[in-house]
């Protein structure tokens, strides 16, 4: 498939990783020929194949900095887009701090994975406690506390996620879940509402607000 010449650099790029699907080729060339700064001014392009271009990219390489591109990425008109801005902005999400603090969340996202919640608690509140301005830490220790049954904690941990990033979506559909735990359809309804004004893509919570704004209207 030929690309437009008239448009940047960064289209044929992404065609090429279209053709190959060598991630690491891609990053390398598109690093090599654009700041991060571009990238994020690229994502809203007038051409569909150049966002979707620019969003990848930043999946790949941009760093905390680039949330609210990705974050506004979540509402493109362009299907493409939002499902490359979905799996980038969680990537994005964990590239703050110092070295070493994205190496313990990473570790926390492993014991999550592996189901080993308690050790994940403690050390996302060990993180917390030297980064409290890290909300994937705060999200992390959520999803720990919300499989140990603490849901009122979990709800407190998904609260502080969106104070620091507004953009979470993942904590705020959290939030809901755990609500529910509580028997509080209302407020878990609220929760939703909003993680899909984030990211409308999140089907499972659109089908849980239609579930749930039944229950309420009959209350």
């Amino acid at each position: 498939m030929s690309v437009d010449r008239r448009l940047p650099l960064l289209a044929e790029l992404y065609q090429h990783y279209l053709d190959d699907h060598d991630a690491d080729r891609f990053a390398r060339k598109v690093g090599r020929s654009y700041s991060q700064g571009t990238l994020e001014r690229l994502a809203g392009h007038d051409a569909a194949v150049v966002r979707r271009s620019a969003v990848l990219a930043l999946g790949f390489l941009g760093d905390y900095r680039a949330n609210p591109a990705m974050g506004k990425a979540l509402l493109d008109d362009d299907r493409t887009v939002r499902l490359l801005a979905e799996n980038g902005i969680r990537d994005v999400w964990t590239r703050l701090g110092t070295e070493m603090q994205r190496r313990k969340l990473q570790l926390i996202l492993r014991l999550n994975a592996a189901k080993h919640y308690e050790e994940a608690d403690r050390r996302a509140t060990e993180l917390i406690g030297s980064a409290p301005w890290f909300a994937e830490a705060w999200n992390q220790r959520a999803v720990a506390r919300y499989a140990l049954e603490r849901w009122a904690e979990a709800i407190r941990d998904c609260h502080e996620a969106l104070e620091l990033n507004a953009y979470h979506f993942a904590a705020a559909s959290g939030m809901g879940h755990a609500y529910l735990r509580l028997d509080n359809p209302l407020a878990a309804l609220q929760c939703f509402r909003r993680a899909l004004t984030l990211n409308p893509s999140l089907e499972g919570i659109r089908a849980e607000v239609d579930r749930l704004a039944r229950i309420v209207e009959k209350e």
